[in-house]
């Protein structure tokens, strides 16, 4: 082969400066989906204990409790595509504008729902209205390039840190004002008649607030008709010398098209890793929180929610200031398969922890151990960014973003409804029947985060600078290989 067939056509160029203002609103409306989807979970076991449905058995609540917190990604999941494909042709900001409006009703008609059905009505209502995290992931996509991407991406897993942090404080600090604030609250009965509605409504106030902010501020990334087609024409002779047909990146494709043989490699690696997530999150809590004998650590509700919170900083941090740097130098593939391989350490780690619980409380080796998993958990939580970026490169073409993005989300929120679900209650059932002394389901994880480990060895080894690269659509090609 001639040296010069690997001459690049176009010299390296230096990181372009992140547009920050832009992204410190959408980063803003991003913050609003873990805000409201985590502010219910202190008081939600309690509030439905309050309700007629459960008969007074405390051994329902977990059930319902369930339900209500897994509808917000089922329906979220029936929607997400459909309004991601909507965003491709009639712009992000309107779709943006009504999820926030969609979660702020919601929000507020959850703090003022007084029986189950009215629950699980706000809670659907929420996830039907919300498209917007794959709105914005395409936002981020677009606001970005090939310079510049991990930089904007690292910060998308820092802000569901800090909402996942932010909204369960809310709502265990706010919940119950009439009795936990008199001063303030205490002359007011509707406070007492409705004791959960204070968080619900600050974190509505927010929405409405963001709302406020990015339709004021925030910049459409997709062009209007009129100026697809001057961008046409100024696309026709900034790439005369190499010959790109102009309209090749400017038109929304077919779902057909969209599913390419690269997008759908990277949706299923991007699903196995939200499903390993999800099941270890839902793990943690219950693990932590369960007796020493029936295989946890039997720690209180204030320990569990430091642990998670400390978990949370920590790979925040990691992300917003070493991300960037470990991302140069040994590039996505290696990153997101040592995330799918470090899931394996950390589920095997649960036995040990429980182990030397056992055999002297929870000492200095339990507290060693549980540091080592956070320390693990901190590269696991890398991969989320390479997702986002494989999925930003895997799409046909720039106008097919919001598709793409939509169809990896879509699996995203069925993994994250099915995912705690299903580790919950492999974990009841190990310990029920015993299997290998109830840990079993460690067991299944780790055979299950081989297999996804597996599967991402199929990932590109290294993304082209797709702002110079157009796909030809008439082939099987790529600018993933």
């Amino acid at each position: 082969m001639d040296s010069n067939d690997t001459t690049p056509l176009i010299a390296k160029r230096t990181a372009t400066p992140l547009p920050k203002f832009q992204l410190f609103i959408l980063l803003w409306v991003q913050l609003a989906e873990p805000m409201t989807s985590q502010v219910i979970y202190p008081f939600i076991n309690k509030l439905v204990g309050e309700l007629p449905i459960t008969g007074g058995d405390e051994e329902k609540i977990g059930y319902y409790a369930g339900l209500i917190e897994s509808l917000f990604f089922v329906t979220e999941a029936l929607t997400v595509l459909q309004w991601s494909r909507w965003s491709d042709h009639v712009g992000r900001r309107p779709i943006l504008l009504t999820g926030l409006l969609g979660l702020s009703l919601s929000m507020v008609s959850f703090g003022m729902s007084k029986s189950y059905l009215g629950l699980v009505v706000s809670r659907c209502l929420a996830g039907l209205l919300n498209g917007n995290v794959g709105v914005i992931k395409s936002m981020m996509g677009e606001l970005t390039d090939s310079t510049n991407v991990a930089r904007g991406m690292a910060l998308m897993p820092v802000v569901w840190s800090t909402g996942a942090i932010i909204g369960p404080i809310l709502g265990g600090v706010l919940s119950n004002p009439y009795e936990r604030f008199p001063g303030i609250f205490g002359g007011a009965e509707f406070w007492k008649a409705y004791p959960y509605a204070l968080p619900c409504f600050v974190v509505a106030g927010y929405c409405m607030i963001t709302f406020l902010l990015a339709y004021f501020f925030l910049d459409e990334t997709v062009n209007s008709d009129k100026a697809r087609l001057r961008a046409s024409s100024m696309t026709t002779m900034e790439n005369a010398d190499i010959n790109v047909p102009p309209s090749t990146d400017i038109v929304p494709l077919p779902m057909k098209d969209v599913l390419t043989r690269r997008v759908i490699i990277v949706i299923l690696n991007y699903s196995l890793l939200a499903l390993l997530d999800i099941a270890l999150r839902a793990l943690q809590p219950l693990f932590y929180t369960i007796h020493v004998q029936y295989g946890g650590l039997g720690f209180s509700p204030p320990a569990v929610g430091l642990c998670l919170a400390a978990f949370g900083v920590l790979s925040g941090l990691y992300q917003a200031f070493i991300f960037t740097f470990v991302y140069d130098r040994f590039g996505p593939k290696r990153i997101f398969v040592t995330s799918m391989l470090t899931f394996v350490p950390i589920f095997g780690l649960f036995p040990f922890m429980n182990l030397s619980a056992r055999h002297g409380g929870v000492n200095t080796l339990t507290w060693a151990e549980l540091s080592l998993q956070g320390m693990l958990y901190v590269i696991m939580d890398m991969g989320f960014s390479c997702a986002f970026i494989y999925v930003r490169h895997a799409a046909p073409n720039k106008r097919s973003l919001g598709a793409t993005n939509g169809l990896a989300q879509t699996s995203i929120s069925v993994m994250r409804a099915i995912g705690p679900v299903a580790s919950t209650s492999l974990f009841s059932f190990s310990l029920e029947r015993n299997i290998l002394h109830g840990w079993f389901v460690y067991l299944v994880l780790i055979v299950a985060s081989l297999f996804a480990c597996l599967s991402s060895t199929a990932l590109p080894t290294k993304l082209e600078a797709d702002d110079e690269n157009v796909v030809d659509h008439n082939e099987n090609t790529s600018i993933l290989e």
